[in-house]
């Protein structure tokens, strides 16, 4: 039973993890041919000198650590049940992501390990892997979904698509919308077929939740929302402990059932372990189709 319940967790964690990876605005101009009275400038330089400070403060609420490592519970929600497995969870700033999901903390069955060049998961108890690279898939090159995407989201940041790290100049493309009927604040950006929305806590700046939709024209829509709660001291900053993946689309059977959820105990900076994996000659590596179309039949 706690065989078939791991070899589960694997395969549908892996599931919403790829995803996540393959589904996963700009500030409006005047219109019209009149200029702006000296009262609308002034309304609009101050509206525009508030989102960009609030987008500062977002942008500044990134921890300052290399590393963070924690023990997990890592839970994964089918809409019929819930399966949760223990493990660990290592990240090192700009080179891994890494899960390592151990039943009962005796021993690893699984590993999702994500890297700026690849993505591998690891089925220990078949001795399976799976070894991709983001430049294997064209459409995640166009929409600019890469490692630091990825990371973005784990690590509670704001982020480019497609680029390293965000730069003072590049905020002006992002737009946000103040509600007085909430309290929070909503962070857009657009590129291509991907809409990003993040929700920011108003007086905090703190990233509650970010949207991340693929337009699929006829195909429909595809979103994935990751949600954030429980922060804790990190540091000087403040880290979420509770993290929460959800996948909407009707490409996907059963997906819109499907949810991830990683919670955080224990938060390190330690960065005494290997950064990268080293996959043994035992493991035969398989297709990710062959993985999805098991989780299909389930």
């Amino acid at each position: 039973m706690l065989r078939n319940k791991c070899r589960l967790s694997i395969v549908t964690a892996l599931a919403a993890m790829s995803l996540l990876v393959v589904s996963c605005g700009s500030s409006k101009a005047l219109q019209g041919g009149t200029k702006p009275t000296k009262t609308e400038k002034v309304t609009l330089d101050n509206a525009e000198t508030m989102s960009r400070d609030f987008l500062r403060k977002v942008y500044d609420n990134e921890v300052y650590a290399n590393s963070i490592t924690s023990k997990i519970k890592f839970t994964v929600n089918t809409g019929s049940k819930d399966i949760s497995v223990s493990g660990s969870l290592n990240m090192k700033k700009d080179q891994v992501i890494r899960i390592q999901l151990t039943p009962f903390g005796l021993m690893e069955v699984g590993r999702l390990e994500f890297t700026k060049d690849y993505v591998l998961i690891m089925d220990r108890m078949n001795k399976e892997y799976i070894k991709a690279s983001y430049a294997d898939v064209d459409f995640l090159q166009k929409n600019g979904l890469d490692f630091y995407t990825l990371q973005a989201l784990f690590w509670n940041k704001l982020f480019v698509p497609g680029t390293q790290k965000i730069t003072d100049s590049s905020l002006k493309n992002f737009s946000v919308a103040f509600n007085n009927a909430s309290s929070d604040a909503v962070v857009s950006y657009k590129r291509g077929d991907m809409s990003y929305a993040w929700s920011a806590d108003k007086t905090t700046a703190l990233i509650k939740s970010v949207g991340v939709t693929y337009d699929g024209k006829t195909s429909g829509n595809t979103t994935v929302t990751c949600d954030y709660g429980k922060f804790k001291p990190l540091g000087t900053k403040l880290f979420p402990t509770d993290i929460t993946l959800r996948l909407k689309t009707g490409a996907v059977k059963n997906a819109d059932k499907m949810s991830v959820n990683i919670s955080i105990n224990n938060l390190d900076t330690s960065d005494d372990w290997d950064t990268f994996t080293t996959v043994s000659g035992k493991y035969k590596q398989v297709d990710v189709q062959d993985v999805v179309k098991r989780l299909m039949k389930m």
